[in-house]
């Protein structure tokens, strides 16, 4: 036998039954249903009682609502053939108009009409699905009986496994029981409270010996947290009784929490279920053991807007009875204690309760301890309001060490005070209490720490403070924000080398002043140290980040990736060493599931290596690639004019942040030649820089002078040529590029000069431009065009390959 309880949503429309019809289907063992009311109508009868109770005639308007519902409902399920059902429900709204009317008109209401009142949905819902499903219904009043004790109605279990017991063999092969409804011995009607028709589930159960309950809702299971604050949290496979127990009691609202008893006492698994995607796997609940191997910490659970009431004084040191005194101050007013922190000295006692009880309680206390008050033995109770209690749950706790520092180490350091911890000594949960400002920051915190899903955390080291590195650290620094809160990435700056002194600080670095602490705080730069501080620092999702253009850096990069620390460069050099070297790196990178990106090493941030790698992963063979990939020397052709000399614009370049350091790794050809390599590789063609024939941009004696300086000084005397030669291309109609050409494995660059047929004749600025002609692309090649040099775009590229890092 099945036990299947489907909750007000699961319920809520004529669609959803439908859903339901289908989950039951045509099963060969005995079902039993149990159902809620229609989603919302609990609520709307309970208002309608209140309003009658006020002699409020809205009461009336709102009944008609309701049961206009439930009308409304039947003619989408039944069509035309309604006339039966209706007779069914018409007993139970009849009986709703009655007892409204007379609370009504004596303007009082009572517990007992109030129980009625409220309970009418459960009985309307049932009836109507159980006709539906073609079911048999029964009554759960005449099973499942209860008394009245702390002003709660508790199931008499005696009397209703007795009753059931009887019923048992009178259930069809689908049975339907209403939920949440019950009576007393007097045969009035009672409830279960909220979240009763879970309970009554439960109860049924483990009367007739179900081998499972399943429990249908509007989500996928239990969560590792509320996803309502931590959009990635995530289902549960498995929990045990006394996990999900703990999850329900601090507030997980996806099963009320009486519920596990009578099923954990039979050993009866529960199944959380989605009605809505019935295909996932859910929550089990059951008494089976979580292995070793399963996380310490099963789900984070948290009830909002609570009071902490703290008694405390030197008066209560070593004194017996004080604790029994205060919890019964709080017994006989039928207050709540949700949870309970003692110091171990004895000089204080703090207890949760709902905000709601929080001035009885205070009063309830202030009078049982009045003498040691007036005495000065016991301070006035401390009241601290909109408070939050969190727990963290998990059985394997008790076998792990270093979590109760774990849980407090989050959230110190994200700046949450915890005013009270309470932990038992079964190990199965730790809870805290914080303000309700802290408690969203506080779980946030903790399910980072324990599940690595609300934020993906990266642990940033950048080598280089210059012009790149300038402004990727600016975009760290305002982008911060946006990116915890929009992208959930939390990037820590952890470490940042620059040419003359270093900083490192696990805990983080502001990026926003880190360059100023840099020269205040830094010690001596060297790269090597530099290099083995970060695989010292061990850090989970370490990141590199390279902004020089250091030979000595780039060769820091396999013994990085070697150690699991993923690289991000606009450094070209690594990309455009030797061949064995290159695909060494790429191989530790893929080997260890960690990232080698160097996007901005060929366009900045114009996006030209990933369209590559992504037609060679679909396989797609690269032919061809003609490209201007230089926007130095692309600004430079560009801007030369009859006012702007070859020279003046050379230093622009320089001033602009277009060039290199030094302009004659682009105008030697250099720079483009290592893009051109880096482009053929990740095309699939294996070359070494040798293979490239090269023509650069100026003659090989100015770039072989001994210093910049000199080749600043000299390379004027090429400004009249570059005229001549300007003026003569403009009267043919063509212009100069500076173009790499990669065709069947062979690979140039040079100037070239181009007509207006061409696609790069109308290249502005510093933009570049690629065509890639492929098996799929022959006739039409796929062109990428933009702007391809700056500090700032190159930054940007960085910046995207970093976040890449995390979401990929």
């Amino acid at each position: 036998m099945r036990v299947l309880k489907f909750g007000g949503s699961s319920v809520g429309s004529a669609e959803a039954i439908q859903q339901v019809k289908d989950i039951i289907g045509s099963s060969e063992e005995k079902v039993v249903v149990v159902v809620s009311a229609l989603s919302g109508v609990t609520d709307k009868l309970i208002s309608t009682a209140e309003f009658a109770g006020k002699g409020d005639k809205s009461c009336f308007v709102l009944m008609q609502e309701i049961i206009d519902t439930h009308y409304q409902l039947i003619n989408q399920l039944f069509n035309k053939d309604t006339g039966d059902v209706e007779t069914l429900i018409k007993e139970d709204i009849e009986e709703l108009k009655v007892i409204l009317k007379g609370v009504y008109y004596v303007r009082e209401l009572s517990r007992k009409s109030l129980e009625s009142i409220k309970g009418i949905g459960e009985r309307l819902s049932s009836k109507i699905i159980s006709k539906y499903l073609d079911a048999r219904w029964f009554d759960s009043r005449q099973f499942i009986k209860t008394n009245f004790e702390g002003n709660r109605n508790q199931v008499c279990f005696k009397d209703t496994n007795r009753l059931l017991d009887a019923v048992k063999h009178q259930l069809g092969s689908v049975s339907v029981f209403p939920g949440f409804i019950s009576s007393n011995k007097f045969n009035e009607n009672t409830t279960l409270g909220r979240g009763g028709s879970d309970y009554t589930a439960s109860i049924l159960a483990a009367a007739f010996c179900a081998e499972v309950l399943e429990i249908w809702t509007d989500v996928d299971g239990f969560m590792t947290a509320d996803p309502k604050i931590i959009s990635r949290a995530y289902s549960i496979d498995k929990l045990s009784y006394h996990e999900a127990m703990e999850l329900s009691h601090f507030g997980a609202k996806v099963i009320y929490p009486p519920t596990i008893l009578p099923v954990y006492e039979k050993e009866i698994p529960v199944k959380i279920k989605n009605t809505f995607n019935p295909e996932a796997p859910g929550t089990v609940i059951s008494n089976e053991k979580s292995s070793f191997k399963t996380p310490p910490i099963k789900g984070i659970s948290s009830i909002k807007g609570v009071s902490l009431l703290t008694l405390h004084g030197i008066g209560m040191v070593g004194v017996t009875g004080i604790s029994q005194r205060l919890f019964s101050a709080l017994a006989v007013n039928n207050i709540n204690i949700i949870i309970i922190s003692q110091a171990s000295s004895e000089n204080s006692i703090s207890v949760v309760i709902r905000k709601e009880d929080t001035i009885v309680a205070t009063n309830a206390i202030s009078h049982e301890f009045k003498r040691e008050i007036e005495l000065r033995q016991i301070n006035d109770v401390v009241v601290d309001n909109d408070m939050s209690v969190a727990a963290i749950v998990g059985e394997n706790m008790k076998q792990t060490t270093g979590i109760s520092g774990q849980l407090f180490n989050s959230l110190g350091k994200n700046g949450v005070n915890v005013y009270a911890i309470a932990q038992g000594g079964s190990e199965l949960n730790i809870s805290f209490v914080v303000k309700d400002r802290d408690i969203k920051k506080a779980l946030n915190a903790i399910h980072e720490d324990f599940f690595l899903s609300e934020y993906t955390r990266l642990n940033l080291f950048l080598a280089g403070k210059g012009t790149v590195g300038s402004k990727l650290l600016n975009k760290l620094a305002r982008q911060a924000e946006k990116l915890q809160k929009e992208n959930r990435l939390r990037i820590r700056l952890v470490g940042v080398s620059g040419s003359r002194s270093m900083i490192l600080d696990r805990e983080g670095l502001d990026a926003s002043t880190v360059i100023d602490d840099l020269e205040k705080e830094g010690i001596p730069a060297n790269t090597q140290l530099f290099r083995d501080r970060v695989i010292e620092m061990n850090l989970a999702n370490s990141v590199f980040v390279d902004c020089t253009a250091s030979e000595e850096v780039a060769s820091m990069y396999q013994s990085l990736l070697d150690e699991n620390v993923s690289v991000v460069t606009a450094n070209k050099i690594a990309s455009s060493s030797s061949f064995e070297a290159y695909s060494k790196l790429k191989k530790t990178a893929s080997e260890k599931g960690i990232k080698f990106y160097f996007e901005t090493n060929v366009g900045a941030g114009l996006p030209i290596i990933a369209p590559i790698n992504d037609l060679v992963k679909s396989g797609d063979k690269i032919e061809r690639l003609e490209a201007v990939l230089s926007g130095t020397l692309n600004f430079i052709v560009n801007t030369i004019s009859e006012n702007d000399k070859l020279s003046d614009v050379i230093v622009q370049a320089k001033e602009k942040g277009f060039s290199e350091p030094d302009p004659r790794v682009d105008l030697s050809g250099t720079d483009v030649v290592r893009k051109l390599l880096i482009l053929a590789r990740e095309s699939g063609y294996v070359l070494e820089q040798s293979d490239v024939e090269v023509e650069p941009f100026v003659p090989k004696k100015y770039l072989d002078l001994p210093t910049l300086d000199e080749f600043m000084e000299r390379v004027g005397e090429l400004d009249e040529e570059f005229e001549i030669w300007r003026k003569n291309l403009i009267k043919e109609g063509k212009r100069l590029r500076y173009s790499a050409i990669l065709d069947e494995g062979k690979a140039k660059v040079g100037l070239v000069e181009i007509d207006k047929s061409h696609p790069f004749f109308d290249l502005e600025g510093s933009n570049n431009i690629i065509s890639i002609w492929s098996e799929n692309y022959k006739d039409h090649p796929m062109l990428v065009k933009g702007y391809g040099a700056g500090a700032d775009v190159t930054a940007a590229g960085v910046f995207a390959d970093i976040i890449k890092v995390a979401n990929v």
